[in-house]
């Protein structure tokens, strides 16, 4: 018997046992259908002092357009976080009801929740269940652990998700890469799915939609450990220093936010269906270090920055975030740290931990919420400058004074990670917390990729020779001119970094190149127009963007066959 109630099948088994007139008074189609609704409670992991349980609902009546199941524990049992239900408890006795978008039961319909919960002693099951007060059997699901099987481990969750596992590969990106002469070279590798927009999630224009990425991860996974990259990018006043990447939702709109896109998100990855899968969230990339280097009373600050600080929609939406997808206990969520070029310097790089800490306890969330943290997301900066350090000098002048550096702490993604890893530990984060680097777009190879150190002249011409990022400042990120593909995709490549990714797929463009009418909220902003001669930001350098990009998303041939080309290592 599995560690589900079954109710019915017990009935039957006591009139079994007595007088023949009883049993023949039972029908002979006795099922799931003579019965008014079937509750399945499974417990799926059991550990010392907690649980995580799946319910599924079955309607065998009228059609509801809203639904409550109720039951009451025997012993000490208290759910402590839910998804799929609106879960209340009183004392022993407990209610979970229909969410805003699955109230809808049809007849011969199902719906099915899970929480996780706390107990001491003996977690017996419930005995009884009612839906909307009418009393359910409860249906033999025939899986799970017996009454007397050990209970099983405390679920799957492991210190690195990439450690000894297959990488989610986008059919979508894939059958685009392969469509490229060259392109089947690097079809296979694993890219992130971007969930940029609330239609996103049940797929736009006939494409993929959530449930079927995930589906198609299972086929993938078939007996081995599998990792879903998905990128949660849809705050209310997105990306309030660019237009390009500008969202559908508005500055106020965190009501939205919450309900229509990650509410139904966290349902969906909360499905058990998809307990096997190692679900890795990248959390909101572009929000948090807007906060504190693009506001008031900085050079650098927009009047959509100032708006987004003032109102606590960024820190309210991560945090929300966080704590509805931290629920699943098969999903990592990596909160975005931006790059060294944006957080580098002194002024930047403490507060903004501060301010991750602050949205990471924010709206429910906490510390535990976060699995680690990722940068370099769908930018350049590269992996590892081997011609110099920050702590070199020319001519007795140390290189932070020179025009690239400027002052920076940092001049690459692996050691900015590692020391923002550190800075957050050291406030409070966990000791294991894992970084990633998205090294999709920043190998810096081709011809131009200096051999050795520069010219020792001067600490500029020292790093402008030596350099591997060409750009022409750390400010740069839209479609830049001579970027290649970067290390591939593997785990733990160095100490405190579990994987490097592939987050932004490449060859989807950041931008376009010049205004372009749309129905998906993006606007045109100059950093990616090839003309444009700067602002504050980007130290009022040349953009370095290529031209005829289309808007952000969008494929551009032209920039794949670029970062082939420039990829290092090479292809």
């Amino acid at each position: 018997m599995s560690r589900t109630r079954t109710a019915l099948l017990a009935a039957m088994a006591l009139v079994a046992g007595t007088a023949g007139a009883a049993v023949a008074a039972i029908p002979a189609d006795v099922g799931a259908a003579a019965v008014p609704c079937t509750v399945d409670y499974k417990v799926q992991n059991q550990w010392d002092t907690g649980f995580t349980t799946s319910v599924t609902v079955t309607n065998n009546s009228a059609a509801k357009s809203s639904w409550a199941v109720k039951w009451s524990y025997a012993g000490n049992q208290k759910i402590t976080s839910g998804w799929n239900a609106k879960l209340s408890q009183s004392g022993s006795a407990v209610t979970a009801a229909n969410e805003n978008y699955n109230g809808t039961l049809a007849t011969g319909g199902s719906v099915s929740f899970g929480f996780n919960g706390t107990y001491s002693g003996t977690n017996a099951l419930p005995t009884a269940f009612t839906l909307d007060g009418v009393t359910c059997n409860v249906d033999d699901g025939g899986s799970g652990p017996g009454p007397t099987d050990p209970p099983p481990g405390p679920g799957n969750k492991v210190d690195n998700p990439y450690s000894g596992a297959k990488v989610y590969v986008n059919p979508e990106w894939k059958a685009k890469a392969t469509a490229e002469a060259g392109g089947s070279r690097i079809a296979n590798q694993p890219t992130g799915v971007w969930l940029d927009r609330t239609a996103a999630i049940n797929g736009v224009n006939g494409g993929m939609g959530l449930r079927a990425h995930l589906d198609a991860a299972l086929a993938q996974k078939g007996s081995d450990e599998l990792v879903v990259q998905l990128v949660i990018y849809n705050l209310p006043g997105r990306d309030c220093a660019a237009l390009a990447s500008n969202g559908e939702l508005g500055p106020t709109e965190i009501d939205k936010y919450k309900t229509q896109y990650i509410d139904p998100i966290a349902a969906i990855l909360k499905d058990t269906k998809y307990a096997g899968l190692r679900i890795v969230t990248t959390v909101e990339i572009d929000s948090l270090p807007n906060l504190v280097t693009n506001v008031s009373p900085r050079a650098t600050a927009t009047a959509n920055c100032d708006t987004m600080k003032a109102n606590g929609n960024y820190i309210k939406g991560v945090g929300y975030a966080l704590n509805k997808l931290g629920d699943a206990p098969n999903v990592y969520n990596y909160v975005d740290a931006g790059h060294h070029g944006w957080l580098g310097w002194d002024d930047n790089f403490a507060p903004s931990a501060a301010l991750f800490k602050e949205a990471a306890t924010a709206e429910g969330a906490t510390l535990a919420d976060v699995h680690g943290f990722i940068v370099n997301t769908a930018n350049y900066s590269a992996l590892k400058e081997n011609h110099f350090t920050v702590n070199d000098s020319v001519g007795g002048t140390s290189v932070r004074t020179s025009k690239w550096i400027d002052w920076n702490r940092y001049v690459d993604e692996q050691s900015y990670a590692q020391a923002m890893r550190n800075q957050l530990v050291s406030i409070g984060f966990p000791s294991g917390l894992g970084m990633l680097i998205d090294t999709s777009r920043n190998g810096w190879g081709g011809t131009a990729r200096p051999t050795g150190p520069g010219a020792t002249t001067n600490v500029d011409t020292y790093i402008d020779g030596g350099r591997f990022d060409r750009r022409l400042n750390t400010g740069n990120w839209c479609n830049q001119s001579g970027a290649g593909l970067g290390e591939r995709p593997q785990a733990s490549p160095a100490a405190g970094i579990d994987a490097y990714v592939w987050m932004k797929p490449p060859g989807e463009s950041d931008g376009s190149s010049t205004a372009i009418p749309n129905d998906e909220g993006k606007g045109f902003d100059r950093m990616c127009d090839p003309t444009y001669t700067g602002n504050p930001r980007n130290n009022n350098n040349m953009s370095g963007a290529l031209a005829n990009a289309p808007l952000s998303g969008h494929w551009f041939s032209a920039q794949f066959q670029e970062l082939m080309k420039n990829a290092y290592p090479a292809l």
